[in-house]
């Protein structure tokens, strides 16, 4: 099988010997990748990472379950165009948090299969990311909760939305219909319906979820 295209390969850091090397059997005969090198932890891991230009980082999880992460944010300040990869990890909301906080593209359970890790290390070299569907929502739940929120007079700015715009968009939010909203604003469907498509023209999207996403990246209060 053809190597995967990827800068100077894969380290790999995991403290069992007998993982290590299965790690790097799979990594370079399902994945294809080059190993760069693999070894345990030590004091000089930074500069043995550095010195291998690796593009990816396989390190496995209970070397880096310190508070704050320490390690991956020593490894990212050196090396910041480098992909950590974590392994072997809890199902813990905190932790995971405090990983993608830290700088982490890839984050795999301990029941993960072999090929899961073949796919994380896979996509953080695409330059993707990823994690397990079950931890997507405290992705979601932290970020809705730590974004600020945009006034109205901002939505107006960034998105050049109308007053009756800017009433819709926590009307959307709610799931509200059309003709629900028509009936909340005691206004015609039909003007409901030129008011979303107005808005959906504005800021770029195609439907209602589509331009919902598009005001919480940037913020906007919806509630």
């Amino acid at each position: 099988m053809a190597q995967h295209e990827l800068k100077n390969g894969v380290f790999l850091v995991a403290a069992n010997r007998l993982l290590r090397e299965a790690l790097t059997r799979v990594l370079r005969s399902k994945g294809g990748f080059h190993i760069a090198d693999a070894c345990g932890p030590s004091q000089d891991l930074p500069r043995k990472v550095a010195a291998s230009r690796a593009g990816v980082l396989v390190l496995e999880g209970e070397l880096a379950s310190q508070p704050d992460v320490p390690l991956v944010r020593d490894l990212l300040r050196e090396m910041p165009e480098l992909r950590i990869v974590l392994i072997g990890m809890a199902e813990q909301e905190s932790n995971f948090l405090d990983c993608v906080r830290a700088g982490v593209y890839g984050y795999v359970l301990r029941d993960a299969t072999a090929m899961d890790v073949v796919n994380a290390v896979r996509a953080v070299s695409q330059g993707e990311a990823i994690c397990p569907t079950q931890m997507t929502l405290a992705l979601f739940r932290h970020f809705a909760h730590s974004s600020p929120k945009v006034s109205s007079s901002r939505m107006r700015l960034d998105f050049g939305l109308s007053r009756r715009e800017q009433q819709l968009v926590p009307m959307i939010a709610q799931g509200l219909t059309n003709k629900e909203i028509a009936n909340e604003l005691n206004i015609a469907e039909q003007t409901v319906k030129n008011h979303v498509h107005r808005m959906l023209r504005r800021v770029g999207a195609t439907d209602r979820l589509e331009a919902l996403a598009v005001f919480r990246m940037q913020g906007a209060y919806l509630d």
